[in-house]
């Protein structure tokens, strides 16, 4: 089982420099990609209409030669470089299947954030601290003993200037524990409705949350139009955007807290918002103001979440897995009467 924990630091001075650098090459790294791909017209299946695909150049001499290119000069570790090359090809990989979907634009994709991929080379559990190799012969030390979750095998963490991402592996003891108790949770806009045998149907109401988004909408949309001076502007709307966040991560904690409570193993779906989006501008709004996967993340820090495939979930019966396929147009009240 693998499990992420977050931990904060206090080695911002000791490693600012190499996040700033390693920035530089990943950004540099997507840009060479990008203009290596190969752009072939493919015909639209059932239309008069032809689409552009990229096919991405993956090669070893390809990947050799931005290996080496980055290394000029690289005051670093060298594996840093490594691994900006792996991330910069994972983006692009992710980039290109947003695209197909037809989620993604035409445009280079960029890291905008500081972060750092450790790779297994860069670092070593020595007891309570990570050892990590900035430069040659010159290491950083992240104090691990304030962590709340016990060590297994450690994957690749993720640094940023003053926190640190740990993938830790563990060993499932699914067999020789008892089964969990698990509830299913369906992701609605104003709720999340869950199920489970020992407990049957709970509703939790989120349209405090949804509220929070539109209010704050609704401000911003104020200082756009009434505010004088653009850096006024610009600081006003930082502000609340700021407190949105601020505010609607207090109520995805609280839900968070509500969902841990209630079961052991949480099920969500993995939902899509941009399949959901339609023509209506007020229902893509209101899809947009959900916070289905804040909750869920908050619920995986705190407990054990399964994602499931959303395809006919609605029209399987939580008791006996059988499929019904005539509940098109009927309402959810319903449905869960039947």
């Amino acid at each position: 089982m693998l499990k992420t924990y977050s931990l904060s630091h206090d080695r911002k001075d000791e490693i600012e420099g190499l996040l700033f650098a390693y920035n530089r090459v990943l950004n540099g790294m997507l840009r060479d990609i990008w203009s290596a791909i190969e752009w072939r017209t493919k015909s639209v299946k059932g239309k008069k209409q032809v689409r552009m695909i990229p096919y991405l150049r993956k090669d070893r001499e390809f990947r050799k030669e931005l290996r080496d290119k980055y290394l000029n000069g690289w005051e670093y570790s060298a594996h840093w470089v490594d691994s900006a090359l792996k991330t910069a090809f994972s983006i692009i990989k992710s980039w290109r299947k947003n695209y197909l979907k037809g989620r993604g634009k035409a445009i280079c994709p960029q890291a905008t954030k500081l972060f750092a991929r450790v790779k297994q080379t860069l670092f070593k559990l020595e007891n309570d601290k990570l050892r990590i190799s900035v430069k040659p012969n010159e290491f950083v030390y992240i104090d691990l003993s304030g962590r709340y979750f016990k060590l297994g095998v450690v994957g690749e963490p993720i640094i940023t200037a003053d926190m640190i991402y740990l993938p830790v592996y563990t060993e499932d003891t699914s067999d020789t524990t008892p089964p969990a108790k698990a509830i299913g949770w369906d992701s609605n806009v104003g709720s999340l409705d869950g199920f489970s045998p020992e407990t049957g149907w709970i509703r939790i109401d989120t349209t405090a949350l949804a509220k929070v988004h539109e209010r704050m909408k609704e401000k911003r949309g104020k200082i756009q139009s009434k505010a004088k001076g653009e850096r006024t502007k610009r600081r006003l709307l930082k502000k609340y955007r700021r407190r949105e966040r601020n505010r609607a991560k207090n109520h995805q904690v609280k839900i968070a807290k509500t969902i841990q409570g209630l079961g052991e193993v949480n099920g969500f779906e993995r939902l899509d918002k941009g399949s959901m989006l339609t023509r209506s501008r007020s229902w893509n709004r209101r899809i947009t103001d959900t916070d289905w996967r804040g909750i869920a993340y908050r619920v995986f820090m705190g407990g054990d979440v399964i994602e499931v495939d959303p395809y006919l979930t609605s029209k399987t019966c939580s008791r006996y897995g059988c499929v019904n396929k005539d509940l098109r147009g009927t309402s959810s009240s319903a449905r869960r009467a039947a």
